[in-house]
């Protein structure tokens, strides 16, 4: 048997090369109310000049939301806008570019069909996201204009389709719901031919009311609040705030009521003549006026900061992340890590404990490729399952496992699709006590090569857990040497580490069973080799 074998190269992951500064990218945001173009150059990984900027008032959200179809007239104008935008960044010498399409696109039949041709005859290749991938974008961007400190803020992004309201700190999202009351849907499913603006506006106010935010309500109230879209930045706008030298707008709830008020007395016509807006404005800002204040009302907010940024710039800031090199993580990775840590702080998870765990698991994974044989996207699943492993704990420590896998099940997670939810969800379930059976829920529907994943992978997540058993963070760095017939550990430390020692002797026989390796640990070379 050989002294030691040499640590294994780590797993293909969909991270790309990375780039230095200065950077040249450009974003599109292809929302319901309008499409957004916006070119930058970036000299560090926060600080960007403009380039170019166009907005585009394509209103695919006409009447898509009630007929689940965009209209043709709306698709040609939006592709004709798109080879434009080919022609810019060809002449900005710009090739590294993301697309971001929301609620109207991604709702309606032929939203595909749209996107291949907004390929087809531009080059550029349109991603449908999520509500909570928007929420994940904007507080990106917003954190770079305003300073978190160590409070809690509440977002809230209004765009024709849809309202994402978020609770968020410096660190990330706390919890994030999107709701169905987009500005432009609101106009389409409530407006009649004859209403009144008044009648119009009390009709809104009705059904604005039923917005619910249950999680800040109870725990957070009252948060200061940040409001993003291009209806509050015009709100902001008309009440004359002085503000915008520091890129931070403000108004206070009592002078949106009074801007609501005053928008439920004028009409459209008036609205466009009068206050001078723009006529993709006038009919959608008083809907919105009137969700924003709902917002305001359910976080306790007596102000609101509109730092005019958005999910555009977090599309930028994005892509530079990527091309940079960003954490160690695929773009794809990054935003699994970041809306499992959103979905474990809902459940008030042990923060600490989950990082540090899928930090050692990815770790094993990479090290361990030629033994596993799994593809690049089970890391991510492994990463997601990691993380979310305790979150069961929110219930009862007693049989958290099951209730991890019930809260994953039925949750959803920015870049994990919905056919890999079970695989997340049992991952976690098997970070102890039973090992996987073909009785159990899920495990037994799966065919061969997912359960074979789902062993694999939690065989490893069993070993990380392990390593952490106190929940201490004492195990600093893990490096796995393979023999003949067994996996040698290798860790970096603090402490004795004896119960983890006593978890990874219960918790490594399913690695011991699945890989036909036995793990033990040593703590550095000079040491005696504890078996374990």
């Amino acid at each position: 048997m050989p002294e030691q074998a040499q640590p294994r190269p780590p797993a293909p992951r969909d991270a790309i090369e990375s780039l230095g500064f200065p950077l040249r990218v450009a974003a599109f945001d292809v929302g319901s109310n309008g499409m957004r173009f916006i070119a930058a150059e970036f000299s560090g990984p926060t600080t960007w000049t403009q380039l170019a900027y166009e907005r585009v008032p394509v209103r695919l959200g006409r009447s898509a939301f009630l007929t689940h179809e965009l209209a043709t007239s709306a698709m040609d104008q939006a592709v004709e806008a798109f080879k434009r935008f080919r022609a810019e960044l060809d002449r900005l010498e710009i090739t590294h570019v993301r697309a971001v399409a929301t609620s109207a696109v991604r709702e309606s039949r032929n939203g595909p069909a749209f996107v291949e041709r907004v390929e087809q005859e531009s080059g550029i290749r349109l991603h449908l996201i999520s509500g909570s991938e928007e929420a994940r974008l904007v507080w990106r961007a917003v954190k770079t204009r305003i300073d978190f400190g160590e409070s809690k803020w509440m977002l809230v992004d209004l765009g024709g389709g849809s309202v994402e309201v978020s609770l968020a700190d410096r660190v990330g999202i706390m919890w994030s719901e999107s709701h169905t009351m987009g500005s432009v849907r609101l106009l389409d499913e409530l407006a009649g031919a004859d209403d009144a603006p008044a009648h119009f506006a009390h009709l809104l106010a009705e059904y604005a009311s039923t917005l619910r935010i249950p999680h800040a309500s109870k725990h957070w109230t009252p948060v200061e609040l940040i409001a993003t879209g291009g209806n509050i930045e015009t709100l902001a706008r008309m009440t004359g705030d002085a503000g915008h030298t520091t890129g931070v707008r403000q108004l206070s709830r009592e002078q949106l009521r009074v801007a609501i008020d005053q928008l439920s007395r004028l009409s459209y016509s008036q609205r466009i003549a009068r206050l001078g807006l723009r006529e993709d404005r006038a009919d959608v800002i008083l809907p919105a006026a009137i969700v924003y204040e709902r917002v305001a009302e359910l976080a306790g907010a007596r102000r609101i900061f509109v730092p005019e940024i958005g999910v555009k710039e977090g599309v930028l800031l994005d892509l530079v992340d990527e091309l940079t090199g960003g954490a160690g993580l695929g773009r794809q990775e990054r935003i699994a890590y970041e809306g499992a840590l959103t979905l474990g702080r809902r459940y008030l998870f042990d923060e600490a404990h989950a990082r540090h765990v899928t930090k050692l698991a990815l770790s094993l994974f990479d090290q361990l490729a030629e033994v596993h044989g799994l593809a690049a996207e089970d890391r991510r699943i492994l990463l997601a399952g990691a993380l979310l492993h305790d979150i069961g704990q929110h219930i009862s420590h007693r049989r958290h496992h099951k209730h991890s896998l019930y809260l994953i099940l039925h949750s959803e997670i920015p870049a994990v699709e919905l056919d890999e939810l079970p695989l997340v969800a049992l991952v976690a379930r098997y970070h102890r006590r039973a090992e996987p059976r073909e009785e159990h829920f899920l495990f037994g529907e799966m065919g061969p090569e997912d359960r074979r994943r789902v062993e694999r992978l939690s065989a490893i997540l069993r070993v990380a857990d392990a390593l952490d058993r106190e929940h201490l963070q004492r195990v600093h760095r893990v490096d796995a040497r393979l023999h003949e017939d067994r996996l040698e550990l290798h860790l970096e430390k603090d402490g004795r580490l004896l119960l983890e020692q006593w978890a990874l002797r219960k918790k490594g026989k399913l690695f011991a069973k699945v890989f036909g390796l036995e793990p033990y640990v040593t703590f550095d070379l000079t040491e005696e080799r504890l078996l374990v």
